[in-house]
């Protein structure tokens, strides 16, 4: 009878011979040892990505007063938190962020907008915005504007976007005690509008609301059938006025064992620690060898983050090197 680490050990290379690992091999995974699973995550990671790392930062351009019911959610019109609220930054803004950020050495750049969606107008205005950025920057733009349409998000491709980001935030099961006022399909049919008008997608999910184990791979197979290949992983801040501000922070050693599970399934991708990470002791950096290859850096939308230049620091000591699209 095999050992656990040797279980380990034949998982890892099936991934590496290029073999997808389905759900029962996933949640055998969830209960290996964890450095050994650590382990041979990241060398499924160094196997199919090498020392790639993929940084990107946000702003917030339209906060609060969010039709949505997001439980997790400090900009949810629903709950009473202390986020503000302001209409779709100018221009002149946005660039400027733009600017200090590809100063800074970060290749992308999202534009978050609270929201269920962005009306016509303020699609037009970002349409405008985009391509000042372009010209003035070396960044790559992405944005994360809600349950857009494919002529929408055409409209934005034109305009210089190379990336969109719609996380689905659990796995479908779960979903409907996560949000009520928009659906899991909603969110799939956002996703593959974006990637029919020729962008790329970025999608993941939050961790820390509640769900299963089970519901993370869940998850992380979804995702993998809709081909993504940006997936974040954001470790919920339980935020005061939200129904989830007395849940459980999740340890370090529990993320570790998801972006390691994460990496078992989706082996190409990169796999992005985003909101959370500076609640963890080593902002992130065991998880960037365990499986992770993406982070978000600078502040979140409604909370503080980790400095880029504290991020290109760690980078650099583990060897990774940050990759610049082409758009």
């Amino acid at each position: 009878m095999e050992t656990q680490e040797e279980t380990v050990q034949k998982y890892k290379q099936m991934v590496l011979d290029g073999q997808l690992l389905g759900k029962a091999e996933a949640i055998a995974l969830a209960q290996m040892p964890l450095e050994a699973l650590c382990a041979a995550a990241d060398e499924i990671r160094c196997h199919f990505c090498g020392n790639q790392f993929d940084l990107c930062t946000i702003i917030n351009a339209k906060s609060g007063r969010c039709s949505e019911d997001c439980k997790y959610c400090a900009q949810s019109s629903w709950y009473h938190t202390a986020a503000e609220s302001y209409p779709l930054l100018e221009t002149a803004a946005l660039l400027e962020q733009a600017q200090y950020n590809d100063k800074k050495g970060v290749p992308r750049y999202s534009i978050v907008t609270s929201g269920r969606s962005l009306s016509q107008q303020e699609i037009a205005q970002l349409c405008d915005s985009i391509p000042v950025i372009k010209e003035n920057t070396g960044i790559s733009v992405c944005v994360s504007l809600g349950l857009l349409e494919e002529a929408q998000f055409l409209q934005l491709k034109r305009a210089g976007v190379s990336r969109v980001h719609n996380n689905l935030e659990s796995s479908r099961r779960y979903f409907a005690d996560v949000c009520t006022t928009h659906s899991y399909d909603e969110k799939i049919q956002t996703i593959r509008a974006a990637q029919r008008a020729g962008l790329a997608v970025c999608s993941g999910g939050i961790v820390g609301l509640g769900e299963t184990m089970e519901d993370r791979i869940d998850l992380a197979l979804t995702l993998r059938e809709l081909g993504i290949k940006s997936v974040p992983v954001n470790l919920l801040n339980p935020i005061a006025g939200t129904p989830y501000a007395q849940n459980e922070k999740l340890s370090n050693e529990e993320l570790r064992r998801i972006v390691a599970i994460f990496r078992f399934l989706l082996p190409d991708a990169f796999i992005r620690l985003a909101g959370g990470r500076g609640m963890l002791p080593d902002k992130g950096r065991s998880c960037f060898t365990s499986g992770a290859n993406a982070a978000i850096s600078g502040d979140m939308l409604t909370t503080s983050g980790i400095t880029i230049e504290q991020d290109l620091a760690l980078l650099q000591e583990l060897h990774y090197e940050v990759v610049r699209p082409h758009d």
